[in-house]
């Protein structure tokens, strides 16, 4: 049944997209369009708790230990940050999905998420605010597009769009995303790569090998194949993506997580975060950098280089300011008045202080999908923050 949808409903149908999940109509402080921070929402400072998972096996004990619920109590901070982080993308993601149309500039769609993303969650500088550039890359690519200004690309009705954004309180981050396709031919990549991302995150744990989540969910990811063209063509993960551990104020914090099998034997350990994200292609499943750059990020390492250019040295001042070690784009750049940033932008990259991430492509031809969700290893649970009814 169809519930109304009122001033301050949270339903929101999303029928128009292929195995995206309407957003039901609960018990909820926003209005619509969005306007209340998601701290005025919450004015206990308690924000809603993620899916839980509880450990298997061998940590089973891990759900009721006492010990295990006290180093509960003193992390109850950090939670309380990320768990606000998590409520705001939710808000921003539902918000955008009723903006998303064959039709629409993606420029457009950006701007507007990531100005909610700016509101909900009250952005001040390095406290709190966008945690990355919104990716929305389009049919072959997988990732890391987003468009510059003077970029008019439109949706178009049968593109496979992924989109992908972050959100920051106090540099915990929420690292999530979801795959748009309006035509029902592209449902079995959709679903694959829904299927591989939930099989990650059902196999993630406190202890389990790296490894061996890339062989499951490259098993699950590849007992697909899809129909195009009159071509039946085999559905692969693409094998140079990953998903990944993530730190304060540091979205790929070191352990990678495969999407293939032949990974690393290192372990996931108690109290880490993870983005865990799988990425499925109808081309090689390989990527490779291509097109024009939007992203870039300050290299988590980069110690003092001195910088002879006054224009680049002031454009690092401003980097450093409003976005530290987090990704940024060309357009954020130009909004904060560095409208002619391109030279001092790279003299900042041939330096080795900031590392440019190009758009990651497939073959021409080829159609990407993408789903997405952080984690985090509780001493006595699992917990997938970014779920929502969408996806």
């Amino acid at each position: 049944k169809k519930k109304k949808k009122g001033k301050n409903s949270r339903f929101l149908d999303n029928s128009m997209f292929r195995l995206l999940g309407n957003w039901e109509a609960k018990e909820w402080k926003q209005t619509n369009p969005p306007t209340i921070a998601v701290a005025d929402q919450f004015p206990t400072g308690e924000f809603p708790i993620g899916e839980i998972h509880e450990y298997p096996d061998n940590n089973r004990w891990r759900t009721t230990s006492a010990e295990m619920r006290e180093k509960e109590r003193i992390m109850n901070y950090d939670y309380e940050a990320v768990r606000k982080a998590a409520e705001c993308h939710r808000q921003v993601r539902r918000y955008a999905q009723s903006l998303i149309r064959p039709g629409e500039k993606l420029i457009d769609i950006c701007e507007k998420l990531e100005d909610m993303n700016r509101k909900l969650v009250q952005e001040n500088k390095l406290e709190a605010g966008i945690a990355f550039p919104t990716g929305c890359s389009r049919n072959r690519i997988a990732a890391h597009y987003s468009p510059n200004n003077g970029d008019n690309t439109v949706i178009e009705q049968d593109d496979v769009i992924k989109f992908d954004f972050g959100t920051q309180v106090g540099g915990r981050i929420i690292d999530s995303a979801w795959t748009v396709a309006f035509e029902e031919k592209y449902d079995p990549l959709l679903q694959a790569v829904k299927d591989a991302t939930n099989t990650g995150i059902d196999t993630a744990g406190i202890d389990v090998r790296l490894c061996d989540i890339g062989t499951a969910v490259q098993e699950v990811m590849e007992s697909y194949e899809i129909e195009l063209g009159g071509k039946t063509l085999p559905i692969k993960s693409i094998r140079n993506l990953n998903g990944h551990s993530i730190d304060l104020y540091r979205i790929h914090a070191g352990k990678s997580v495969p999407i293939v099998k032949g990974g690393p034997q290192t372990k996931m350990e108690e109290g880490e975060y993870y983005a865990i994200e799988t990425f499925g292609s109808t081309g090689k499943g390989y990527v490779v950098e291509d097109l024009e750059c939007s992203h870039y990020m300050k290299r988590f390492e980069a110690g003092q280089v001195p910088i002879r250019q006054p224009k680049a040295r002031s454009l690092l001042g401003t980097i450093d300011q409003n976005f530290g070690t987090l990704a940024f784009c060309r357009r954020w750049l130009d909004r904060l008045g560095e409208t002619k940033h391109l030279m001092a932008l790279k003299n900042l990259c041939d330096v080795g202080i900031i590392e440019p991430c190009p758009p990651l492509c497939d073959i021409r031809g080829s159609y990407t999908a993408q789903f997405e969700h952080t984690l985090l290893l509780r001493p006595t649970c699992k917990e997938i923050l970014s779920r929502g009814d969408d996806y």
